[in-house]
């Protein structure tokens, strides 16, 4: 698989638990007791996620292109 980056979002809930959300794929999320727990834990997310892609349409867009649309 070629590497690929992922903006990932992170924060600490009211119960202090680092939460990381993959932007870039909708509903991809994990956490974690400290920041690189819960990194360790979005990356096997965003690797689960993706495999879980690839099994449903038997193969990943790798070519697609991402433009801007101003509305």
């Amino acid at each position: 698989m070629n590497s690929m980056d992922y903006e990932v979002l992170l924060y600490k809930d009211e119960k202090g638990v680092f939460i990381a959300e993959c932007v870039d794929l909708p509903g991809c999320i994990s956490d974690g007791k400290t920041k690189q727990e819960a990194i360790t834990n979005i990356r096997e997310a965003i690797l689960a996620y993706l495999e879980s892609i690839k099994k449903e349409t038997n193969e990943l867009h790798s070519k697609a292109e991402i433009i801007k649309i101003t509305i």
